[in-house]
């Protein structure tokens, strides 16, 4: 008998244990907050997805690319965490200088939001632009005209000219609207070369300077040059306000993850894979050596 109430006892701290728990509502709470710290971490301190809104960055960049930004190449500082909560203070935590050609995020002064754009001049540098020719220490830097750039026309790149000349719609060969535009590539000092878009004269776009960049400081500038907020213009008129410091740069662009061409709806799952724009996954945005 008293074998017997042993084996129940046992049967029934096992059957206990092999309930369900009950539902605790503060423990999803705390589960969720806890998957969110290790996000934020994540993206504040090592790697964080972007999106790109505009087309100042055309021809490397277009409307609707998705891309992975590296968070510690030039250290941490106050615009590292991914909500730009920090009031701007100097210095960055294992700071480090970013090389030309670089394409980094910045935060411009008394902003929250992230811009996109190519570190051109650095510490020491007098820099100017001249109809249009960049011109590093006194030595304009080097281009070389390219075929025009064919973009894909769609609802992310509508090709409004907006009075630019340079810029026309066109049919390809494969019957598809394509936006044709001028397409120079430039090649900085340090012998990194890349793309860039040249649309026409535009007097404050195309005559700037010179300005001799203070220490801490880097000067930026978008590729698509005629169609960018950058060092150029002044905080008025969305632009970084000249050369911006270093503790404003939150990450340096590696890559593209995908692209949309911006037909997506979210109530058809079917247009979702539509709207995935082809051979653009995967583009590594550092920019190229040049050839000796």
């Amino acid at each position: 008998m008293n074998q017997d109430k042993s084996l129940d006892s046992d049967d029934m701290t096992q059957s206990q244990e092999d309930m369900p728990k009950k539902f605790s509502l503060w423990h999803e709470i705390k589960g969720i907050f806890y998957i969110l710290l290790l996000v934020g971490i994540v993206q504040s301190f090592i790697v964080k997805p972007f999106y790109i809104p505009s087309e100042s960055m055309m021809p490397t960049l277009l409307n609707g690319d998705r891309l992975v930004v590296s968070k510690y190449p030039y250290g941490w500082s106050y615009a590292s965490p991914i909500f730009h909560f920090l009031p701007f203070f100097h210095g960055r935590l294992f700071g480090h200088m970013p090389k030309r050609g670089d394409v980094v995020i910045v935060v411009p002064r008394g902003q929250k939001s992230d811009y996109i754009k190519r570190v051109i001049g650095l510490p020491g540098d007098t820099l100017s632009v001249e109809n249009g020719i960049l011109i590093i220490n006194g030595k304009p830097v080097k281009r070389r005209m390219m075929s025009p750039a064919m973009i894909p026309i769609d609802q992310n790149m509508p090709c409004e000219n907006n009075g630019y000349l340079a810029m026309e719609q066109v049919t390809g060969q494969d019957g598809r609207r394509y936006c044709k535009m001028p397409r120079i590539e430039e090649t900085l000092p340090n012998g990194v070369r890349y793309e860039t878009l040249d649309l026409g004269y535009i007097p404050q776009a195309d005559d700037y300077g010179p300005v001799t960049i203070p220490e801490g400081y880097v000067f930026l500038m978008g590729d698509n040059r005629d169609q960018s907020a950058d060092s150029r213009f002044p905080l008025e008129e969305h632009g970084l306000g000249g050369p911006v410091p270093i503790e404003s740069l939150g990450g340096r662009a590696e890559f593209i993850t995908f692209s949309l061409d911006g037909s997506a709806k979210i109530w058809n799952p079917l247009s979702w894979f539509k709207s995935f724009r082809s051979g653009r996954s995967g583009l590594n945005l550092h920019p190229t050596e040049a050839k000796p």
